[in-house]
Formats: structure tokens, sequence, C-alpha cells
């Protein structure tokens, strides 16, 4: 008997033109990718940036019927004297109101699909 099929073997195609518009005046980063759906669909796990003078990263959501809008921003900044420009990665789980199901998820400030990065690399990029 074979083992069932893990990973197609394709050249992923181009994706398509993001369905939004970038946000403007949005304070924060873009999220960085995907990490997790829920086994119910009613959270999904995102890896935020923030510095390392502030307290974390904080992720929004907007839910419309054909997509699960996030945008992420970061907690108060700490006083602490001089920072310097570092970026940390930190993982987020966002609650939804209802599942995710053929939703796609989008990046506030791009407008572009969020990507998932699974055990075997990214998905299709927009580069």
């Amino acid at each position: 008997m074979l083992p069932p099929l893990k990973r197609a073997a394709a050249v992923p195609s181009k994706l398509p033109r993001p369905p939004i518009r970038p946000a403007r005046g949005i304070p924060g980063y873009p999220v960085n990718r995907l990490v997790q759906i829920a086994a119910d669909g009613r959270s999904v796990t995102v890896v935020a940036l923030h510095g390392v003078c502030d307290d974390g990263p904080v992720v929004d959501v907007l839910e419309t019927r054909g997509s699960v809008v996030l945008s992420a921003s970061v907690n108060y900044l700490k006083d602490e004297g001089d920072c310097t420009k570092q970026a940390r990665m930190q993982q987020v789980t966002v609650k939804l109101q209802r599942p995710v199901g053929d939703r796609v998820l989008l990046d506030a400030p791009t407008g572009r699909p969020v990507c998932y990065k699974g055990r075997h690399g990214t998905s299709a990029t927009w580069s």
C-alpha cells in the first residue's frame, strides 16, 4: 500500500491580485505568516512582529462573509531610555466569532492574503 500524498509536487502559480486595498494609517507591521488554524476553525495563530521596547504584539480582526482581515500592532511602548530598532517574532492566537471556513485570511496593511508556513516551507509569496 502506498503512503498518502502529503504534498503536491507542483510549482505554485503567481498569487491573484489582493481583493482589498492596503489600509493606510494603521500603526504596526504586516502579519508575518499563518501558523495554524484551530481544529474547530474558531481561532487562528499567526506570527506578528514587534519591537524590543514594546510590550508585545496585538492582532485585531475584522470578519466579513468572505474574509478575515488581520491587523497587527503593538501594546504600549516601554519608556526605558534608548531603544534599538530590532524586531521580534511572536505567535499570537486570534479568536474568531465564527469558523474560518472558506474565508480568506487577509493582512490589513498590505491587503494581501496571509501566507501559511508549514513544516515544508512557505506558500507562494508576493515577491
